[in-house]
C-alpha cells in the first residue's frame, strides 16, 4: 500500500500494488472486491503496461466487481498497481474532527474491515479464505501518530512537503483482508510490558496502562496452551468512545474500547479473549463467515482458560455459565430461535454484519467445552488445541477440516466421538443440546441476594443496606443483576429505587454493571432511568451496550419517541455499522 491520508476530504488515494499468483493455467483475468472505490489506473508494475478493467454495478451490501485483465506472461506471478482513491463515506472508516475527540487537539480516524470492509479501503479479494502479507507507506499530517495492524519500520519527513510524515509497515505473517488496519490521531504511549505499549490520546493512556497492565502475564499463559507468538509485538490501542465492538483483534495492535476503563481491571478479560485471537482466528482463520465459531468459539474457549489460570477455576466456571445465559437471552429473546442460531449458518447473500450475534461465541464454547469433558478433560484435550493451531497455522479452515482433525487426534476414542450428535450441533437452530454443568459456587451469594430482594415485601425493605454488596466482586454484582433481571416476577419500581438509594448504581463506572442495571429500570417503566439510559448511548457506540438499550427503549412505548428522536441527532456521530444495526432495532430503516 502506497497510500496518502487526506484528513480534510476524509479520504487515501495512491496505490496498491498487488502480488497475484496463477493457480491454474490459461487464466487471463483476476476478480477483486471493490466498494466506493474510484478506480483511476490499473498497470502491470514490471512494464508499465496499461490493463484493462470493469467495475461491475454495485451491489449494496457487497459493493462492485473489479475484473482486471492479466498481462500475457510466462510466469505464474504478476504485480499489479491500481491507482485509486477511497469513498469519504467508506465503511471501514470513521474520520472524527478534532471536537470529537478527547483532547480535541486533532483530527482522528480508525478502521474496522471486519466482516467484508476492507474492500471500502483496499481493492482486494476480501474474504478470509484468502491470506497475504503487506507493506504500507503512509503519508499523513505530521501532528498525527499513525498505528497499522503490522509492525512498524521507521518514519520521516515527508521530503517533498515538510507538513507531512511518511509512515511505513511490515506485517510478514499472512493474514486475512480483514485484519488490515489504520489508525491515526493525536496518540501516546506507555510500555506495559516487554513486547507491549498501550496507546491512546493522553486522557486515556495513564488509566490505559493501569487497566492493562497484566498483558504479558496474559501472553505467556495463552503461549503454553496454544504455542509461540509469532507476531512480534503486542500493543493495545484505546479508540475513541464510538467503536462498535469490545476489541478488535489486528494483528500487532489489538483495538479496544475505552468502556474496558473500569479502573480495577474488573473487564480485562476482553483483552485476553484478543490475544487468544493471535492464534484462533488469526494463525488459524475461518475460511468463510459461515465457520465463525472456529474464530470465536475458539477464542472464549482459550480466554477462559487464560481467566482459569490466573484467577482461578471457579471464576473461569462462573464466566461460562454467565455464557451460557447470555447466549439463552440472545437464542431465545433477541434471535428467536432463527436460522442465525445455528453454529454453521447459511449466509449466501447475507451482510455478514446482520448475522452478527453472541450465537458463534458461546454456542462454539459450549461445543468445545461439552468435547473436553467426555474426551477426558484439560489434560487430554488441551495437547489437541495446541496440535490443531499447529497443524492449521497460516491456513484458512472450514469446520468440516476441523472435525476431520479432531477425529484424527483421538483416533483411540472414536467411539466417543461417534456419540455426539454432530448434526444438532452444527445446524440445528436453538441452545445447544447438551447443557454442561459448571460450578457456580461464586453465583450462590448472587442468587441468594436476588431471592432476598424478591421475597421482600414494598412496605418493608428495611432489611437491606449498602453492606449487601461489599463483598461482592464487579462479576457477582453483574452476575445478581442479572438475575434479578430475570425474575419470572419481576421487581416492584418501589424497590428498584430503594436499590439505587442504597447500591448507587447509577454511579457505577463498570459499563457491564451500567447495562445490566439500566435494563432493570427500564423494564420497571423507572421515568428517571430513561436520562441515564440515553446518556449511557450517547457517550459510547460498543453494540454490545447500545444495542439492548435502544431495544429496551423502544420497547416501552413511554420512552420509545425520545429514544428514536434522541438516535436520529447522534447518528451523524456514530459508526456506521452501528448506526445501521440500531435503525433496524428501532423499525427505521437501514437509511
Amino acid at each position: 500500500l502506497e497510500l496518502n491520508a487526506d484528513f480534510n476530504k476524509h479520504i487515501f488515494s495512491g496505490f496498491a500494488h498487488l502480488t497475484v499468483e496463477k493457480q491454474k493455467d490459461g487464466v487471463d483475468t483476476v476478480v477483486l472486491d471493490s466498494k466506493d472505490l474510484k478506480i483511476k489506473n490499473v498497470t502491470d508494475q514490471s512494464t508499465g503496461q496499461q490493463l484493462s478493467y470493469s467495475l461491475g454495478d454495485k451491489l449494496e451490501v457487497f459493493g462492485s466487481r473489479l475484473e482486471i485483465r492479466l498481462p500475457t506472461t510466462n510466469g505464474n506471478k504478476l504485480n499489479i498497481s491500481i491507482e485509486y482513491d477511497t469513498s469519504p463515506e467508506a465503511s471501514a472508516f470513521q474520520w472524527l474532527t478534532a471536537d470529537q475527540t478527547a483532547g480535541k487537539r486533532q483530527p482522528y480516524l480508525f478502521s474496522q474491515c471486519q466482516a467484508i470492509h476492507c474492500r471500502s479501503f483496499v481493492p482486494c479479494q476480501d474474504t478470509p479464505s484468502v491470506k497475504f502479507p503487506y507493506t504500507a507507506k503512509i503519508t499523513a499530517p505530521k501532528e498525527i501518530t499513525l498505528l497499522m495492524s503490522a509492525i512498524s519500520t521507521g518514519s520521516e519527513t515527508d521530503s517533498s512537503d515538510s507538513t507531512k510524515s511518511i509512515y511505513r509497515f511490515e506485517q510478514k505473517v499472512p493474514i486475512p483482508s480483514y485484519l488490515i488496519a489504520i489508525v491515526g490521531g493525536d496518540l501516546e504511549s506507555r510500555d506495559i510490558g516487554p513486547r507491549s505499549k498501550v496507546w491512546s490520546e493522553k486522557e486515556f493512556v495513564d488509566a490505559a496502562a493501569f487497566e492493562f497492565s497484566e498483558t504479558e502475564t496474559m501472553l505467556k499463559t495463552a503461549e503454553d496452551l496454544c504455542g509461540p507468538y509469532v507476531w512480534g509485538r503486542y500493543d493495545l490501542l484505546v479508540l475513541p468512545p464510538s467503536f462498535p465492538y469490545g476489541g478488535m483483534e489486528n494483528p500487532c495492535l489489538t483495538f479496544v474500547t475505552p468502556t474496558l476503563l473500569a479502573g480495577d481491571k474488573s473487564l480485562a478479560d476482553v483483552v485476553a479473549h484478543e490475544i487468544s485471537h493471535s492464534w484462533t482466528g488469526n494463525l488459524v482463520t475461518n475460511k468463510n463467515p459461515e465457520h465463525f465459531w472456529l474464530n470465536e468459539g475458539h477464542t472464549v474457549f482459550v480466554e477462559r482458560k487464560i481467566q482459569g489460570r490466573m484467577n482461578g477455576e471457579p471464576l473461569r466456571q462462573l464466566s461460562a455459565a454467565e455464557g451460557w445465559n447470555d447466549l439463552q437471552q440472545s437464542v431465545v429473546d433477541v434471535l428467536k430461535n432463527g436460522p442465525y442460531t445455528k453454529l454453521i449458518p447459511d449466509l449466501r447473500g447475507v451482510d455478514p454484519d446482520d448475522a452478527f450475534s453472541i450465537v458463534p461465541y458461546e454456542k462454539g464454547f459450549t461445543l468445545l467445552y461439552h468435547l473436553e469433558t467426555i474426551l477426558g478433560g484439560p489434560d487430554e484435550f488441551e495437547p489437541f488445541l495446541k496440535a490443531y493451531i499447529e497443524k492449521f497455522k497460516y491456513k484458512s479452515i472450514d469446520s468440516t477440516q476441523w472435525k476431520d482433525f479432531l477425529f484424527s487426534f483421538f483416533q483411540s476414542k472414536v467411539d466417543v466421538l461417534n456419540k455426539v450428535d454432530w448434526d444438532t450441533w452444527f445446524s440445528a437452530v436453538g441452545m445447544p443440546p447438551i447443557k454442561p454443568e459448571y460450578d457456580e459456587s461464586l453465583a450462590v451469594p448472587c442468587q441468594e441476594l436476588c431471592d432476598k430482594w424478591s421475597a421482600s415485601s414494598d412496605s418493608d425493605l428495611s432489611q437491606f443496606s449498602a453492606k449487601d454488596i461489599t463483598m461482592l466482586t464487579s462479576n457477582q454484582i453483574r452476575i445478581f443483576l442479572y438475575k434479578v433481571l430475570l425474575l419470572e416476577s419481576p421487581l416492584s419500581l418501589i424497590k428498584v429505587k430503594k436499590m439505587e438509594e442504597l447500591y448507587k448504581f447509577n454511579d457505577r463506572k463498570n459499563s457491564e454493571i451500567r447495562l445490566k442495571w439500566l435494563l432493570l429500570c427500564l423494564k420497571v417503566h423507572w421515568e428517571d432511568s430513561i436520562q441515564y439510559a440515553l446518556k449511557f448511548v450517547n457517550e459510547q457506540g460498543r453494540m454490545k451496550f447500545v444495542r439492548p438499550i435502544y431495544r429496551a427503549l423502544y420497547a416501552w412505548e413511554g420512552s420509545r419517541d425520545t429514544a428514536i428522536k434522541n438516535f436520529l441527532s447522534k447518528r451523524p456521530e456514530m459508526h456506521t455499522t452501528t448506526a445501521e444495526l440500531v435503525a433496524k432495532d428501532l423499525h427505521l430503516g437501514s437509511s
